[in-house]
């Protein structure tokens, strides 16, 4: 074993062995964040051996990617199929697929790239199956499709686990916390919330353990050390996430009322969950629903001054997304020749309102750009 790796395992331990109590709270915070730090290293060194080995040519496309990602043989690759006609195989045993399967799924004008991994093994964070390697497709995605079936719905705790300490934060926001590093004047915390899980000692040992010695520190929420933690690493993916349950067909009501009844009071954190048989094609439709709306698309119309509104043809944009988006979709010339934008829509007082490039625009909304001749 090697060195970090051992002192991974030695940290470990002594987390494992301390009581938690209000005495203990700093310093299990301070090794808490020393252990992160000795994992990004391992990352790095990990990620130094694995450099000639590709994606085998997946690449992002359309405008979301939703990563199914589960155990074996809980029909994703049936699921891929059935929304996007790719040619995912398809058995009745493990590790049926080896390879990562892209499909796309049009809906609503949308183009939402599908990805077929191959099947997670409990311990995947550990390696177990060739697991870390799986789990790095997962931040290709926006959207996990964490799917089990009514046979393995009490494994989806192993799977949140293993997702967790890979660094993926699922319907979860970034840390609500700014660091300005400088190159003196020590670790200064403004804070406009009331700290209750950290005092501002503990909070500047655990940036000295990232070597952060100098900084303004400006918290806008009651962190504990995990998220202050995830606040300084880089590696965290904040991704939605859908709970997809398939093979209801297999089992009557009442089974799937009490496996149902499980999820409730054993789900971790909270997640959508839809229930399908991709076999019966029960459900897929209030499937593809839940992708458009974790997604959050918005659909923008745009029209020529003078002509009418091109409604056939929706441009999709992330809500939030502004005129300025609208522009650089439409040509790359837009932005810099820019004068004003009509819009006709939710998003301005009356109609036909008069906006600059930074208004953000509301679903269906109709834009027209104005630009100044070449």
């Amino acid at each position: 074993m090697d060195r970090l790796e051992e002192r991974i395992r030695e940290i470990e331990e002594e987390i494992r062995k301390t009581p938690v109590n209000k005495g203990t709270e700093a310093h299990l915070a301070r090794l808490k964040a020393k252990l992160a730090r000795l994992k990004e290293e391992l990352e790095i060194q990990r990620a130094k051996r694995k450099a000639s080995r590709s994606r085998e040519g997946v690449k992002k496309t359309g405008d979301a990617t939703a990563v199914i990602v589960g155990p074996p043989s809980v029909g994703k690759s049936s699921l891929l199929n059935t929304l996007t006609h790719a040619e995912s195989k398809v058995g009745e045993y493990t590790f049926t697929t080896t390879t990562v399967i892209p499909g796309m799924l049009e809906y609503g004008g949308a183009r939402i790239q599908i990805l077929d991994i191959p099947g997670l093994l409990s311990g995947a964070a550990d390696d177990v199956g060739c697991g870390r390697e799986i789990l790095s497709y997962v931040r290709m995605g926006d959207v996990l499709l964490i799917m089990v079936d009514v046979l393995t719905y009490n494994q989806i705790g192993a799977i949140l686990k293993d997702l967790h300490r890979v660094g993926i934060r699922i319907n979860q926001s970034p840390p609500a916390i700014k660091i300005i590093k400088k190159d003196r004047g020590s670790i200064n915390i403004f804070s406009k919330v009331k700290l209750t899980k950290l005092d501002e000692e503990t909070i500047k040992s655990i940036l000295r353990e990232f070597k952060v010695h100098n900084a303004e520190v400006i918290i806008e929420e009651d962190i504990d050390a995990e998220r202050l933690i995830d606040a300084l690493l880089a590696n965290r993916a904040y991704l939605r996430g859908v709970l997809v349950v398939n093979k209801i067909d297999m089992v009557g009501k009442e089974e799937l009322e009490k496996i149902n009844r499980w999820l409730e009071e054993n789900l971790p954190i909270k997640m959508d969950v839809v229930f399908i048989s991709v076999e019966k094609k029960d459900g897929l439709e209030e499937l593809v629903n839940k992708i458009f709306e974790v997604c959050e698309f918005m659909r923008i119309y745009t029209k020529k001054p003078g002509k009418p509104a091109n409604l056939e043809e929706p441009m999709i944009l992330k809500k939030g997304s502004t005129v300025k988006d609208v522009c650089e979709r439409i040509r790359s010339d837009f932005v810099s020749r820019f004068k004003f934008a009509k819009v006709y829509g939710t998003s301005v007082k009356f109609y036909g309102q008069k906006v600059g490039l930074d208004h953000v625009l509301n679903d269906g909304d109709i834009v027209e750009v104005h630009v100044s001749e070449v």
